[in-house]
């Protein structure tokens, strides 16, 4: 499903960032992929949540790399633009709201994420089942609320070529209930226990 929302699950991407952040000081280049990203709101919320643990020398040598299936051919064009509704954008809080967005339209309740973070996310139309990642060298995959869609095989099939795309130590998140295969589990090590995050180490 596409309908998704800003700061949905943060306990995942949060620990993502407090792994990630330390692992990529003084880095030029610092990549991460949004794999099955919908309209937006998720790498929005992960660039948010960087932004705020990262320098801003840092932030701005991050790109997140969005992609999805997008079969109705408008993805790009919202997440690109970064207008949102007050339903996608209840759950922020505050100050955040504050910090990251100005109203654009005051009866309707849209609202524009800040060039600054929306610079750092580009989108592209992908397939996960193609097994062709969109790139390498990532510190950080995230694939939350996909997987669940695909077969078991198929699913191990998507981790492996998430494990090719990642630099050696690189994190990948899945959603909470989404567990590390049996035939797999070599690939990664679990960071944390109370989350699916895993850090690459074949």
């Amino acid at each position: 499903m596409a309908f998704t929302f800003f700061f949905r699950d943060t306990h995942t991407l949060e620990h993502a960032v407090k792994f990630m952040v330390p692992e990529v000081s003084g880095r030029s280049k610092i990549k991460v992929w949004d794999a099955g990203c919908a309209f937006g709101p998720e790498p929005y919320t992960l660039a948010i949540l960087l932004a705020e643990s990262m320098g801003n020398f840092a932030f701005k040598n991050l790109i997140i790399e969005a992609s999805d299936i997008d079969e109705g051919g408008n993805f790009g064009n919202v997440i690109a633009n970064g207008i949102f509704s007050n339903e996608e954008l209840g759950r922020i809080p505050d100050e955040i709201m504050a910090k990251y967005f100005s109203k654009i339209d005051v009866e309707e309740g849209f609202y524009k994420i800040v060039d600054r973070i929306r610079d750092r996310v580009k989108y592209q139309t992908h397939n996960l089942l193609s097994l062709k990642p969109i790139g390498n060298s990532y510190s950080l995959v995230i694939c939350k609320n996909v997987l669940l869609h695909f077969k078991y095989e198929e699913r191990i099939e998507v981790i492996k070529m998430f494990h090719q795309s990642l630099m050696q130590g690189g994190f990948l998140a899945m959603e909470q209930t989404q567990k590390m295969p049996e035939e797999i589990k070599h690939l990664f090590e679990q960071v944390v226990s109370d989350a699916q995050l895993y850090r690459k180490v074949g």
